[in-house]
């Protein structure tokens, strides 16, 4: 599977909801279509390498919740509850 072709703010979107802790994969996945191997490789690609090595090492330390799984079952939304409204991939009002 190749990575879809991505504009710019669709780019930095997905490596902003990559970036935050509490954003799931699978959040990721619903919204842009694109699973965790392949926003990884994205990842690779966009981030200078020791800041991939970093995202990497932080999302597999156990402390980030990049995965459903790990998550609080009682948490049954992708944002917080106090992030502006995401429709999509564009945030309303701006």
């Amino acid at each position: 599977m190749t990575i879809p072709q991505f504009n710019e703010r669709q780019l930095d979107r997905i490596i902003e909801m990559a970036w935050e802790d509490r954003t799931p994969f699978e959040a990721i996945e619903f919204q842009f279509g694109i699973p965790e191997k392949e926003v990884i490789k994205l990842m690779r690609s966009n981030l200078k390498e020791s800041s991939f090595k970093r995202w990497r090492k932080r999302v597999n330390s156990g402390v980030s919740q990049k995965h459903a799984k790990k998550r609080n079952p009682d948490i049954k939304r992708f944002k917080c509850s106090r992030q502006r409204a995401i429709s999509g991939n564009r945030i309303s009002k701006r």
